[in-house]
């Protein structure tokens, strides 16, 4: 199966980096991680995404939607994860279809997911479980706020049973798009820093060990690409499983090599990389556990299941 990009998918992938570097440019990232008090979602941004279809791409067109579909969605989601987009970006994209307003970025959808809820106080309607009818307003129950890593992504727990399903599937691998997105954005800086930082005289990258990490990263990182990429275009459950485990582990390991290359500035609020670090703590909430896909793609294996990458 043939998983390049079309012409159009190109020109979509490009644009939407293009627009995302003008909305939030990495200087803004930067100031709101190191901004005091909670997190503020920004309703103009929101509504810029929403313009620029973001939420709604893969609404039929008679719907006032783009009309596009899972392959497309992913190319889009992979460039706000390199980004590191803030907000329940992929709760509201989901629910544009069936809550008013989310389409066009009016109004902010998040979900109640594995017993947390991202954005709580932020949001206008809050999902039950993907798939599930929307709560106006507040939320009804009983919650928590909990101290998140990324500064960029308030949590709160949720008393909650959980929902599974189509739609849950499809966030899964809207999150893994953000994971490999996320996990570019790392091997770029630090492609870019191996290059610039010189130790004894020499760029650090000229040095073995260096290499090696770099090497690694770009490995990991289109692996788990190609298996996101097939997972979207054949929707597989061996794929999709499969997509899941390499898309975390590209977005952690390669974050932490990233980190290894910069060494301790990479800690410092100047720079990305521990923000990478954040966010994949935060997006690996999501979903099940490892060893559940673990053990899906064991039981597909044990059924003679075909891959395509």
């Amino acid at each position: 199966m043939d998983f390049r990009l079309t012409e159009d998918q190109t020109a979509l992938r490009a644009a939407t980096r293009e627009l995302l570097a003008r909305l939030y440019p990495p200087e803004r990232l930067r100031e709101d991680a190191a901004g005091c008090g909670p997190p503020r979602l920004d309703r103009e941004l929101w509504r810029a995404l929403g313009d620029a279809g973001l939420f709604s791409l893969r609404l039929p067109e008679a719907e006032g939607g783009v009309g596009l579909g899972m392959p497309e969605a992913v190319l889009v989601f992979e460039e706000a994860g390199r980004t590191l987009l803030p907000g329940p970006l992929v709760a509201t994209h989901l629910a544009a279809g069936s809550v008013p307003g989310a389409a066009d970025g009016q109004v902010v959808v998040t979900v109640v997911d594995g017993g947390t809820a991202e954005w709580l106080e932020e949001a206008d309607c809050v999902v039950e479980g993907f798939g599930e009818p929307g709560v106006p307003g507040p939320y009804p129950a009983r919650t928590e706020p909990v101290r998140s890593v990324d500064p960029l992504t308030p949590l709160h727990r949720v008393p909650h049973d959980g929902a599974g399903g189509r739609a849950a599937s499809e966030a899964e691998l809207l999150t893994c798009a953000q994971q490999i997105g996320s996990a570019a954005r790392t091997l770029e800086l630090a492609v870019q820093h191996a290059r610039t930082r010189e130790q004894f005289g020499r760029p650090i990258g000229s040095f073995q060990a260096v290499k090696h990490l770099c090497a690694d990263m770009l490995v990991r990182l289109e692996m788990a690409r190609t298996a996101v990429y097939a997972a979207a275009v054949t929707g597989l459950p061996e794929e999709h499983f499969a997509a899941m485990l390499l898309a975390r582990e590209a977005a952690g390991r390669n974050a932490r090599d990233c980190l290894q290359v910069f060494g301790g500035m990479g800690f410092t609020w100047e720079a990305e990389v521990h923000l990478h670090i954040k966010r994949g703590w935060v997006l690996g909430l999501r979903g099940r556990s490892d060893r559940s896909y673990e053990e899906a793609v064991a039981e597909q294996l044990a059924k003679g299941a075909e891959w395509s990458f």
